[in-house]
């Protein structure tokens, strides 16, 4: 005797209500805490929905705050290890001992640094999408207002 194939289970509906349970704790959360613009569940559903966007939603490699800067360096931490030196005759002497000597009693604070550098040049990358979507959100309002405004 064989058993009928079991119901296939649908978890669409279920984690819907798990993400709104979040959310709604989050919400409830941030208004205990004295955030008084978030009692209005439309206003925080709008704004959550915005900076997931920001972060998740798109490539932060494309954003044109960063295209209109002149320098790319202006905005971009990149911290690295060239050595130079400026002395003529003793420049050779000094370059070897920075990399022989130096540079592998500070490698630690380094390593430690660049992923620090990373993990702020990832949140660089997010605040300026954000302030990209907001800027686009304004723009639409700003039309939609103009337009209800030639109706009249």
């Amino acid at each position: 005797m064989t058993s009928p194939d079991p119901e296939p289970v649908r978890v669409a509906a279920l984690m819907r209500e798990v993400d709104s349970g979040v959310r709604s704790r989050l919400r409830r959360r941030f208004v205990e805490r004295g955030v008084r613009a978030y009692e209005d569940e439309e206003v925080f559903e709008s704004v959550r929905s915005l900076l997931q966007h920001a972060a998740d939603g798109r490539d932060l490699d494309i954003l044109l705050l960063p295209e209109l800067l002149s320098d790319e360096v202006e905005w971009s931490l990149e911290p690295n290890l060239a050595f130079s030196s400026h002395r003529r005759l003793f420049g050779k002497m000094v370059l070897f001992a920075k990399r022989r000597l130096i540079l592998p009693l500070t490698r630690w604070l380094f390593e430690y640094s660049q992923t620090n550098f990373m993990r702020q040049q990832h949140l660089n990358r997010i605040l300026l999408a954000c302030i990209e979507e907001l800027a686009v959100e304004n723009a639409r309002l700003r039309r939609d207002v103009t337009a209800l405004l030639n109706k009249k």
